[in-house]
């Protein structure tokens, strides 16, 4: 799959200009650096992605006028009775934003599908949200399962973690370039709503799904060791 397609068609429709296009293009490899980099640092393949022609908005309520941004989602797919990750990269945020806010996304999403992936290996997983949703502090480091510095062995990937995700993402000056660069140039938006954004899976659904067997043991290992710092937290 190119990660691009979707871009690269937005722009023949003339729905992304050229300035745009050219940006993200052009800023596309530290994407995929970012995408290698966490591949090295934990040892395991980061699941499809691609990158996505608008910004994507979150909509905590129907009514509100607050709405988040959603820089990228993790995304479970079944299709043909065929089950697969897809790392949704929104156009934005690889033009506008700093090579350490785009790692360290990526990899908060990366933790994001090995929690996925651990949920449905065993049968946890019935109905979960399927975004990592940036705005919200409701994947706030602390709730999360994997502690990132036993996924990644990379000091310089962890403290950009632990500098853009100390409870839930903000970087203000991103999103003013993306709402000024963006939004107000009236470039394409998709707006979620954060209670529609669901995924369920039957439990025959689930039955289905074939896992790698050398995915589920590395993610099995991460999860006692995270659970062991964790413990050594508390107390």
């Amino acid at each position: 799959m190119d990660p691009l397609v979707r871009l690269k068609d937005a722009h023949t429709k003339k729905i992304i200009p050229d300035d745009v296009y050219n940006l993200t293009v052009k800023r596309f490899p530290i994407t995929v650096a970012g995408i290698n980099r966490i591949e090295k640092a934990s040892g395991i393949k980061f699941p499809i992605a691609y990158v996505e022609p608008s910004l994507v908005i979150s909509l905590p309520n129907p009514n509100s006028y607050e709405f988040g941004i959603l820089f990228a989602r993790t995304i479970p797919v079944m299709f043909e009775e065929k089950f697969q990750v897809v790392i949704q990269i929104s156009a934005p945020l690889v033009a506008y934003g700093l090579k350490g806010t785009i790692h360290a996304i990526l990899a908060h999403e990366f933790l994001h599908f090995l929690e996925l992936i651990r949920k449905i290996s065993k049968m946890e997983l019935l109905s979960d949200e399927i975004s990592g949703n940036l705005f919200e502090n409701v994947y706030s480091d602390e709730t999360r399962l994997f502690e990132p510095k036993v996924v990644f062995k990379d000091r310089v990937l962890l403290d950009h973690i632990t500098k853009k995700f100390p409870a839930g993402f903000r970087d203000f000056k991103l999103e003013d370039k993306v709402m000024k660069f963006w939004a107000d140039k009236n470039l394409p938006k998709s707006n979620i709503s954060l209670d529609t954004n669901i995924v369920k899976l039957s439990v025959e659904s689930l039955s289905k799904i074939k896992l790698d067997p050398e995915l589920i043991l590395k993610i099995e290992q991460l999860e006692e060791k995270s659970s062991k710092i964790r413990k050594k937290r508390l107390y």
